[in-house]
């Protein structure tokens, strides 16, 4: 596996290169690349199986650097500081990053799991999907991607009827659709719904508030969303899902 490793700091290269010769021994071939216009010099002739990209450049960003390339046909890993909004896009797109400093677990995790979606050729929609997000904050029409062990699911989150958790995985139960299972738990998809005004009703549901038509408070309360579906509310939650669902309608 080749891979390319694009930062403007030295000794960010020289410690991720250091980490990915300790534990990924799949990657047979480093390359590394100081900013954007390097980075698409290096990409072009070098044809890499991985990139390994830095948000923050000196002569921009990653995300400029995804804006010159046509059709990327490599697998994708964000590399950032504690940028929150970046990080929402990349959750929102289902692209993979690292947050400095890289833990080498994590390194390790994002590599083999990159190395399993090497055929993926939904990478260059998700990029597209991400540079939009980053360039359009607004809330109207957010889509979020979803991926189960099959397809690539781009999803408006305003057809999102709720999130059910089951295990380490959440079943998202869409609008008109049939479910999509992922491969991630509820808390992980609650921070970053929660924003967006969806509720955690009980452990288990991550709730569209512009969904329920009904809250029946008897018999420990259920909410009735407007597809016919009902889900249940916590004795616990019962009384902040009501403030928010009433502040919601003042």
């Amino acid at each position: 596996m080749k891979l390319i490793i694009i930062d403007n700091e030295i000794p960010v290269r020289s410690s991720i290169k250091s980490l990915l010769l300790k534990c990924c021994p799949e990657i047979t071939t480093i390359v590394e690349a100081d900013g954007v216009q390097n980075g698409l010099q290096s990409i072009s002739s070098f044809q890499p199986d991985i990139v390994l990209l830095d948000v923050e450049m000196d002569d921009g960003t990653g995300f400029d650097l995804m804006r010159e390339l046509k059709n990327p046909s490599f697998q994708l890993i964000f590399v950032t500081a504690h940028n929150q909004y970046a990080i929402d896009a990349f959750r929102f797109s289902a692209i993979d990053y690292l947050l400095k400093p890289i833990d080498p677990d994590e390194l390790q995790r994002a590599i083999q799991k990159a190395i399993r979606q090497i055929q993926n050729t939904d990478m260059s929609r998700q990029i597209s999907f991400l540079l939009k997000q980053i360039g359009d904050r607004s809330e109207h029409g957010k889509k979020i991607v979803l991926k189960d062990i099959d397809n690539v699911y781009f999803v408006k989150v305003s057809d999102i009827l709720f999130c059910e958790a089951e295990g380490t995985y959440t079943r998202f139960h869409i609008n008109n659709a049939e479910p999509i299972l992922v491969s991630k738990n509820l808390k992980e998809y609650e921070a970053f719904l929660e924003p967006l005004g969806f509720i955690r009703t009980h452990h288990s549901y991550l709730a569209n508030p512009d969904r329920i038509k009904v809250f029946d408070k008897t018999d420990g309360g259920s909410l009735y969303l407007d597809n016919g579906q009902s889900i249940p509310v916590s004795q616990r939650k019962k009384e902040s899902v009501l403030a928010l669902l009433e502040g919601r309608g003042s």
